[in-house]
This record gives structure tokens, sequence and C-alpha cells, in this order.
């Protein structure tokens, strides 16, 4: 009976820590950027604001939200997201862009995302848009 109790009990232990190991295993910067809703606070093209009526990051404006599942909404956007190059880099996947938009994410900690990308000048395709956004955590 001793012997049955014992086996018990080290697989409840087992079972326990099983489960708990798969919320262990996702990194710091997954928790950050998922565990909160993000406003933006600046969309910038080459250095200067491009988020009001009819210009280039008028959609982005608002709020963004990476749910853990690798969907979310990028302000007027929906579409999956997912890390790249070691969780240096976040990939957007939406309908309503020609392309993925990988962006380089030059700073994530509780209260704030910043990323930065190019995207491409079809008027003049030698220099291509240098895109800042900045968010704030909800």
């Amino acid at each position: 009976m001793n012997r049955f109790i014992m086996i018990l009990l080290a697989f409840l232990a087992l079972l326990v820590f099983a489960c708990s190991d798969d919320e262990d295993d996702r990194s710091e910067r997954f928790k950050l950027l998922t565990g909160v809703t993000w406003t933006s606070d600046s969309l910038l093209v080459n250095g200067s604001d491009a988020s009001g009526p009819g210009q280039m990051l008028e959609n982005f404006k608002g709020e963004a939200r990476f749910r853990e599942d690798g969907t979310g909404t990028f302000g007027a956007y929906s579409g999956t997201w997912s890390f790249a190059a070691n969780e240096t880099e976040i990939i957007i996947l939406t309908d309503s862009l020609m392309f993925p938009l990988t962006t380089k994410i030059a700073e994530l900690t509780a209260s704030s995302l910043k990323v930065t990308t190019s995207f491409p000048n079809f008027e003049l395709p030698e220099q291509p848009f240098s895109l800042r956004m900045t968010f704030k955590a909800k």
C-alpha cells in the first residue's frame, strides 16, 4: 500500500511539473510582448510623424495586441505575428499588406515597445522609407 501511495505521489508531482513547464518555456520577451495591450505613441517615417489621416502609418495608429496563439491586431490590421532572428525581430503577416512586415525590436520592456523597419519606396526604389514605431503599455 505504501508503495502504491509513493508511486501515486510521484506521478502527481510529475504531472504538476509537466503542466507548469509549458508556461515556463515561454521566453521573457514572449511574456512581455503578449502580456499587455500596446497603444501607439509615435509612428514615424523618415523621422516625421506619419500617423495622421492619409499618411503612411495611419492604419497602425491605435492599439496593438500580440496574442499568445500568434494572432493579433495591429491598429486597423489583423493577422499573425512571430518572432524571428532569436527574438530580435517580429514578423507581421496580414492580408492588408502586400508582403510580410519584418521589424527589428529596438526596445521591449514591460512599458515600452519600439520597433524599426524599412519599407519599399516604389517611386524611388533606391531610397526605402525608414519606419520607427513606438508603443506604450496600456
